[in-house]
């Protein structure tokens, strides 16, 4: 996985970020690697399930093959995703629904969850040096090591439409 973060331009990007399902996929392969019964029973889904949407993930460059092993007659294929965090660029109003969908689904697991909502005055300048400050706080933020408690984060800075009168 690279610490570069994935630009969602691409229409097969914007078609494989349009099901919830594979949001749930992308979310599990962010604790490291798994074959395809490792997600089925973690996701409870059958593993033709699992299969059809790591394709679509691959084909759009979000899960690669990481590694695999022998296991007794067989091969055990591992997928990881390909990047630490998604960044859109052009955004698409189905996938944004997507997204924030799988978000939802995530926060219903946290009683204590932060989210805010708040529309600022800012000038374009302002706007800018939150974008910035947002961004880096998001991408230099250092994992802790594997077995500790995950936590998700979606940061959004946009610009309000203006008020019809």
């Amino acid at each position: 996985m690279t610490d570069d973060p994935l630009e969602i331009r691409e229409p097969a990007q914007f078609k494989a970020l349009a099901h919830p399902f594979r949001h749930r996929l992308l979310f599990a392969l962010g604790a490291g690697p798994a074959t395809l019964s490792q997600l089925a029973a973690r996701l409870g889904a059958a593993k033709g399930t699992v299969a059809h949407h790591l394709a679509v993930l691959t084909e759009a460059g979000m899960v690669r093959p990481a590694h695999s092993r022998q296991v007794r007659g067989g091969t055990e294929r591992y997928h990881e995703r390909t990047f630490r965090r998604l960044v859109g660029t052009d955004t698409d109003a189905g996938a944004t629904a997507a997204l924030l969908g799988a978000y939802a689904e995530e926060l219903a697991g946290d009683p204590d969850p932060l989210v805010h909502l708040r529309h600022l005055r800012l000038t374009p300048a302002q706007a800018e040096r939150l974008r910035s400050m947002l961004d880096g706080l998001v991408g230099e933020t250092e994992e802790a090591p594997p077995g500790q408690a995950r936590y998700g984060v979606l940061v959004s800075l946009y610009r309000h439409p203006p008020a019809v009168r």
